[in-house]
């Protein structure tokens, strides 16, 4: 019997409860380590135990999330894993796809040289040179490199400093990129592309896309996350719009992926990757059982 590790934070997750349901289903002998209390012993040997559970036991680990936790943890963590992956154990998705989609400005890069459709994008240290590209680009989204669940997020038109619900904050754009400089030594800006108050998630799975769904802004907003107030509707994809995701996907390294599209006048753009992506929304509206899907692409690794 097949012994699968499936880590989670919070075992009650829509997702995480329907990858331990699917994975009890097809008879695996299924553990639920946390990476938050995974502790390593290196002398003769190196040995990775959560909670009285031996990680290199595990045939197969997937990631649902990696934890709250400070960076060294972090670190920490995806070291465990990269050993783990090196010692035969199969990581889904493995520690480097979730590193290349978790850091915005390396995903952008890879989906670049993948010839991905992207907003335009810059990346800056300095303040003035950030609000000189922040004046030209006129209307441009500023975000957290490493961030999540649209947290974060705000945009600036027409030097004024917009919140995700369309209402204006308050705050200057000096001092909004001078607190970026401070706190985070860089500013990651990127053309806001003008869209119809919606945005498209698709759920790739080993090079398939299994479900794709229209994220809706409340009314006024101009962000679409689900998290953030968002409303799932169907959605079906041009042909062009499912190879961009299976591509995006694929720069990514993940087995299975969110991938973001944005439609704009121009033409649609990949927007991020998502390797330990939410399937609720997906099973919401189209009836898709994500972890299925997931399953059978590790049966076919085992």
């Amino acid at each position: 019997m097949n012994k699968i590790g499936i880590v989670v934070t919070d075992p009650d997750d829509w997702t995480a409860a329907a990858m331990i349901k699917e994975a009890e289903k097809r008879g695996f002998e299924t553990f639920l380590p946390g990476l938050g209390k995974t502790e390593t012993s290196v002398g003769k040997s190196v040995r990775h135990r959560s909670e009285g559970i031996s990680l290199s036991d595990m045939d197969a680990i997937i990631i649902r999330d990696m934890g709250p936790g400070k960076n060294d943890a972090h670190v920490f963590r995806f070291d465990v894993l990269r050993e783990l992956e090196d010692s035969g154990v199969i990581i889904i998705n493995s520690p480097a796809a979730i590193q290349n989609a978790a850091n915005k400005f390396h995903a952008s890069c890879l989906f670049s040289k993948a010839g991905l459709s992207i907003p335009e994008t810059f990346v800056a240290q300095e303040t003035e040179t950030a609000l000189q590209m922040i004046g030209q680009m006129k209307d441009v989204v500023i975000k957290p490199v490493f961030g999540y669940k649209g947290m974060g997020i705000l945009r600036v038109k027409d030097d004024t400093v917009i919140g995700p619900d369309g209402t204006t904050t308050g705050t200057t754009v000096q001092d909004l990129v001078s607190g970026y400089m401070d706190e985070k030594g860089m500013v990651y800006i990127q053309e806001f592309i003008e869209n119809p108050g919606k945005d498209i998630r698709a759920f790739v799975v080993d090079g398939r896309v299994i479900g794709s769904i229209y994220r809706k802004a409340p009314d006024g907003w101009w962000l679409n996350n689900l998290s953030q107030g968002g409303t799932p509707q169907k959605c079906k994809l041009t042909k062009e719009q499912e190879k961009m995701c299976i591509d995006a996907a694929g720069a990514i390294g993940a087995l299975y992926a969110g991938v973001d599209l944005i439609e704009g006048k121009k033409g649609c753009f990949v927007l991020e990757v998502n390797a330990t992506p939410s399937g609720a929304g997906i099973y919401k509206s189209l009836n898709i059982n994500v972890a299925e899907h997931i399953m059978d692409a590790l049966e076919n690794k085992l």
